[in-house]
């Protein structure tokens, strides 16, 4: 039962109860209608004090869609923390108005603290470099409704695997699936946590492999997991300068990938896929985007308890 927990990463709830979250999800995206009214009455409060598109318009899309209302800030500067307000106490006050919470920090642990001042469920929209389960939520719905199942395949992460919270979450998260081949794509200074690849991939013996050349692999992908190098989490602009636009995904690279390989990005783009791959049929990540609407839907209705996953 999901009803009144938080999500602070993607291992707070079990495989069970996120195929139910999916099915959920996919039952709103066919049925426009279902749900519609279901959270008429609940506010959700939005804190996020670090820029953000997608996550923050699709959760307010989400709550809206279900019939009920926003509040919150999208600038820390427009809140009291700009005066020196602590985080438990913005956490608490906003706890005191709203049915639940969505907040995004840029400071790693940040919706772990979160949730231990807050009175109503917290869910994780980013916490620095750590975490981003609704992203990962996103993520594995999209592979789903593209591949019809998670797992036994192969996906490649290319870009900025340091920082990336979107792929520390999705890496960990399809840890728990069945044979899934893990493939790193990244320059040295960039490279994948060891908490990631040592702590959980070689511990649960799953088969990665860490290369510098995305023209090495590409064709052997299933799935290939396109990420920005993230100018703000640089303390140094020439490095960032020096590595922003190490992999750029064109035409021409995309002739030796397989016809059915699914191209992803947690977006913003910035350079790394080429304006010319929208047209591709293997790009996805606009229909990513979409999904993640319908993913928050179906979780903010199981969080809120306005219905009940089968099975609960």
């Amino acid at each position: 039962m999901l009803q009144g927990r938080h999500l602070i990463e993607p291992g707070d709830f079990s495989l069970e109860e996120m195929d139910r979250l999916f099915a959920l999800a996919e039952r709103i995206e066919e049925e426009p209608g279902y749900l519609r009214e279901s959270c008429r009455g609940k506010l959700l409060a939005l804190l996020f004090f670090e820029p953000s598109t997608r996550t923050r318009l699709s959760f307010e899309a989400a709550m809206l869609r279900l019939g009920g209302s926003c509040l919150g800030f999208a600038d820390p500067g427009s809140s009291s923390s700009a005066k020196g307000e602590s985080l438990a106490d913005t956490v608490r006050m906003a706890a005191s108005y709203a049915d639940a919470i969505v907040m995004r920090n840029p400071k790693e642990g940040a919706a772990l603290v979160a949730s231990r001042y807050a009175s109503v469920p917290v869910i994780n929209a980013g916490d620095g470099g750590h975490h981003h389960p609704t992203q990962t939520l996103t993520d594995l719905l999209t592979i789903r409704r593209l591949r019809r199942s998670i797992g036994n395949f192969t996906i490649g992460y290319c870009g900025d695997l340091r920082f990336g919270r979107t792929v520390h979450s999705l890496a960990k998260a399809l840890a728990r699936y069945p044979k899934v081949r893990m493939v790193f794509i990244s320059p040295p200074e960039l490279r994948t946590p060891e908490y990631i690849t040592a702590g959980i991939l070689k511990k649960e013996r799953i088969e990665y492999l860490e290369t510098g050349r995305l023209e090495t692999v590409i064709g052997e992908l299933d799935a290939l997991y396109m990420t920005r190098v993230q100018r703000e989490r640089f303390f140094n602009e020439e490095d960032y300068i020096r590595l922003k636009d190490s992999y750029i995904l064109d035409a021409p690279k995309l002739k030796a990938a397989r016809d059915s390989l699914i191209i992803l990005h947690p977006l913003p783009r910035v350079s790394e896929i080429a304006p010319e791959v929208d047209a591709d049929p293997r790009a996805a990540y606009f229909k990513q985007a979409r999904y993640g609407m319908f993913i928050r839907m179906a979780l903010l209705v199981s969080i809120l308890g306005a219905v009940k996953l089968a099975g609960d």
